[in-house]
């Protein structure tokens, strides 16, 4: 939802954003702890981080998804399609800020 607001805000001339699912499963300290598997190498989550910030296939997002185990641009979770949903948490976010 956040980098869905950030694209809305930003798509004509600012950065551009998209969030990223680098792979699900990655051989992480968490993933080793929580599953008990090895997971994929880390090196393929580095990697597609490194085209996001490089490549011209990313060149143009803005408040896109990028969805590594499938390799494409996805919809994001249908809550963060609601601009109600989107408002709610970027008040919060701004209250918790405000606070501190």
């Amino acid at each position: 939802m956040w980098t869905t607001h950030l694209g809305e805000q930003y798509q004509l001339n600012g950065p551009k954003m998209v969030s990223v699912n680098p792979k699900s499963l990655l051989g992480s300290k968490m993933v080793k702890n929580a599953y008990g598997i090895a997971g994929g190498d880390l090196k393929e989550g580095a990697k597609i981080f490194i085209e996001a910030a490089l490549s011209e296939r990313f060149a143009h997002v803005a408040g896109d998804y990028f969805d590594n185990d499938h390799n494409t641009f996805v919809s994001p979770h249908p809550s963060a399609s609601y601009s109600t949903n989107r408002q709610a948490l970027i008040s919060e976010l701004k209250a918790i800020i405000s606070a501190n």
